[in-house]
């Protein structure tokens, strides 16, 4: 990528605007991790892989909520939450560590939070949040790298 295609902050200013879902700096990072901007295997492949993953994770939360499973509730937060920040898909990882602080039975500003059937509550009202969240990040990315 040339000098002169980068804004000030670093990422490529070819780049369609992707929302304000996705950090363009932390994503623009991986798509320079590609051989060629034409196919971009590499990214797309990342990008594919955590669809993949995200889908499963889901399941698995929404299994861990009819258990009422805070701990296995917090790990999978705190699991999805790094796998969406290293692709800059923001709105997700918030939403995930919040689902992580109340599987550790905290509120948001990491105070203790003994109403776990609150906690469960906040958790079932953030996941359906992030399942939308997910929804719209999955669909720009999709046509990002499959362009109609």
């Amino acid at each position: 990528m040339a000098a002169n295609d980068q804004n000030d902050d670093g990422h490529d200013s070819n780049l369609p605007d992707l929302g304000d879902a996705i950090d363009i700096v932390t994503f623009s990072q991986i798509l320079e991790m590609d051989d060629s901007e034409d196919d971009r295997e590499f990214s797309k492949s990342i990008v594919f892989g955590f669809f993949e993953q995200a889908e499963e994770t889901f399941e698995k939360m929404d299994t861990a909520l009819e258990a009422q499973n805070l701990d296995e509730l917090y790990r999978l937060g705190h699991f999805l939450k790094g796998s969406s920040a290293t692709l800059g898909l923001t709105k997700v990882k918030d939403s995930c560590e919040k689902i992580q602080r109340y599987g550790k039975k905290e509120n948001l500003d990491g105070s203790p939070e003994k109403d776990e059937a609150l906690c469960l509550s906040r958790i079932t009202e953030t996941l359906n949040t992030v399942k939308a969240e997910y929804a719209d990040v999955e669909t720009t990315l999709r046509n990002f790298f499959n362009p109609t």
